[in-house]
C-alpha cells in the first residue's frame, strides 16, 4: 500500500487488517506508514491504538455478518445455518485472526455489537435444540461456548495452513456435534 496518497479512513482500516494480520504488535507509526499517510492523518480519524482495533472490530463483525447472512439464507433448518456459517466465516480467518487476542470488548460499542451478536446466536442455538440437534440438557451457553471457541481453532488451523476453511469448518462441525469419536466406516460386502 506504500506510495498511496489516500488519506481516509478506510484506506487506514485496510492497512490496519493488512498489517496487523501478518505483523499484531505493529505500531500505529509503522500502520500510517503502510496505509501511505502520516501519523498525523491518521490520528485525524483514530485517537491511538485502541480506537482503531475497535473501529476494525466493528468492520469484522459487519463483513462476518454480511457473509453468514449471504450463506445461511436458503438453510433449511437452524442447524445447517450453524454449520454453512463456519463456512462462510473461515475465509476471512487471516483477515481477522489477530482480533482475538485484543481487548476490543472494552469499548462499548463493541461490547454492545458482541452482545447483539452472542444473544443471536443463543437463539439460533436454541432453535436448533428444538430441531433435535442438540442435546437440550447441554446448556445453550456451553454450546455457544463451543461454537466460538472452534471457531477460533478453525482460525488458527486456517492461519497456520493446517487445513483449509471448507476442512476447518467441517472438523469444527462434526467436534460440535458427533465429538472426535471414530466415524463409523460402511463397507460393502
Amino acid at each position: 500500500m506504500r506510495g498511496k496518497t489516500v488519506s481516509s479512513k478506510s484506506t487506514i482500516l485496510e492497512a490496519g487488517f493488512d498489517l496487523l494480520s501478518r505483523n499484531p504488535g505493529a505500531s500505529l507509526a509503522e500502520i500510517a506508514a503502510h496505509a501511505g499517510v502520516g501519523r498525523a492523518t491518521l490520528h485525524r480519524h483514530f485517537t491511538g491504538r485502541a480506537d482503531l482495533v475497535a473501529e476494525m472490530a466493528l468492520v469484522a463483525s459487519s463483513e462476518l455478518n454480511t457473509a453468514v447472512d449471504a450463506a445461511v439464507q436458503d438453510a433449511p433448518t437452524y442447524a445447517e445455518g450453524l454449520r454453512v456459517a463456519f463456512r462462510a466465516m473461515l475465509p476471512l480467518a487471516q483477515r481477522y485472526m489477530f482480533l482475538g487476542t485484543e481487548p476490543v470488548e472494552q469499548d462499548p460499542r463493541v461490547a454492545a455489537t458482541y452482545a447483539a451478536e452472542t444473544a443471536e446466536l443463543y437463539s439460533d442455538i436454541d432453535a436448533a435444540k428444538a430441531e433435535g440437534a442438540f442435546d437440550t440438557d447441554v446448556p445453550t451457553a456451553w454450546i455457544a461456548q463451543a461454537y466460538e471457541n472452534l471457531l477460533y481453532a478453525s482460525w488458527a488451523m486456517v492461519a497456520a495452513e493446517e487445513a483449509t476453511p471448507n476442512q476447518a469448518a467441517d472438523l469444527a462441525w462434526r467436534t460440535l456435534t458427533t465429538g472426535l469419536k471414530p466415524t463409523e466406516k460402511h463397507h460393502d460386502t
